[in-house]
């Protein structure tokens, strides 16, 4: 019998074991930290190795946060202060706390502190003020609003919004519908001019519905090679018949609004840095919020490179397919910022750092 439990015990162990190697890990899940027991979980210093990358980066982004919207700095002013002392320092974990600063843990999706992100950017589209040549798919402003609902995009495709809402021309369907993804974008009209940004307009009202998710259901893409460059590579090896279908098969449309050459802002009406600044629910992580990061590193191909990199970042925007414990980290602008926007799809860690306890720990026990 002291045989059989000895081998009971090392079968239990080893199955245990092998439970946990099972976990996936292609994208980027930890589960080092154990179960967390609730959200923004006070530790006495964050799990985690090295000091933030991108300090010049957050600085610019609290000065811009200042500048452009006086009364949200003022709101989080001591927290910035006291992580700028603290990064002038070294930023080393170890010594938040000497700073006045308190980390507060995210929970992540799964209880054991796995956070998810992706990835946005603000697109360049080619375009031209009347329709001519392969200039020939309408971006369009918000119609006025009336009592009745306005139509989904396939009828918008058939052309059942009023030609004076067209604000330009682009020849590319999948690039319409890539801007209306970020939300924003810069368009080049081709005249010489200063790029206009198309600001985010409005939506026609109509439920989203995931192309890639479309395209996965489909078998068009595997899952574990869906990223936006893959689907925009789909669309390069489709005819515009079947790249419209199956943008179709998202009812929802976005409307953009044309204004003067501007910085890209969130809707904290803030100018947004590369990698300084997420979308996040707001109902979990207000505008303003101070993030420590543990972002994983992915190589040129989208990759998970096995390591992780420290990033200091603030909650400045919002975005529809954004909820609960998962950001969208802003890349930046152009190709190669969409093309590093699209592999995000991983898991990372997150703390909220805050000076000294206030009402915010409060609100989220």
């Amino acid at each position: 019998m002291k045989h059989w439990g000895k081998y009971l015990l090392c079968g239990f162990v080893i199955s245990s074991l092998s439970g946990c190697h099972l976990r996936p890990t292609d994208q980027a899940q930890q589960y080092k930290d154990g179960r967390i027991t609730q959200n923004l979980q006070l530790v006495n210093m964050p799990n985690a190795q090295g000091s933030p990358v991108n300090a010049k980066d957050f600085a610019t982004q609290v000065k811009y946060i200042s500048t452009s919207s006086p009364r949200l700095y003022n709101s989080h002013r001591e927290t910035f202060e006291a992580i700028e002392n603290w990064m002038l320092s070294g930023g080393d974990t170890r010594h938040l706390n000497e700073f006045g600063l308190l980390a507060y843990q995210m929970e992540g999706g799964d209880n054991y502190g796995n956070v998810k992100f992706t990835g946005y950017y603000t697109p360049v589209l080619q375009a031209r003020h009347i329709k001519q040549g392969e200039f020939k798919y309408p971006l369009y402003s918000m119609p006025t609003k009336s009592r009745f609902r306005l139509p989904n995009r396939a009828a918008i495709y058939s052309g059942a919004l009023n030609k004076k809402f067209i604000i330009g021309y682009s020849n590319s369907l999948m690039d319409n519908f890539m801007m209306e993804v970020q939300g924003s974008g810069y368009v080049n009209f081709g005249d010489g001019q200063p790029l206009t940004f198309f600001g985010y307009g409005g939506k026609n009202g109509h439920a989203y519905r995931s192309i890639g998710k479309v395209l996965i259901d489909r078998k068009e893409i595997p899952s574990d090679k869906m990223s936006m460059k893959a689907i925009r590579l789909w669309g390069e090896q489709h005819s515009e018949a079947k790249v419209r279908e199956v943008l179709e098969q998202n009812p929802s449309f976005v409307f953009f609004k044309p204004e003067s050459y501007t910085p890209v802002r969130g809707a904290s009406a803030v100018p947004l840095v590369a990698k300084a600044s997420v979308a996040s629910d707001k109902t979990l992580i207000p505008p303003g919020t101070a993030l420590l990061a543990e972002v994983p590193v992915l190589d040129e191909s989208g990759k998970f490179t096995g390591q992780y990199r420290m990033r200091l970042m603030v909650a400045l925007d919002v975005g529809g397919a954004i909820k609960g414990h998962h950001f969208d980290i802003y890349h930046g602008v152009g190709e190669k910022a969409g093309e590093m926007a699209g592999f995000y799809n991983h898991y990372g860690r997150v703390w909220v750092l805050k000076k000294a306890l206030s009402g915010f720990l409060a609100a989220n026990q």
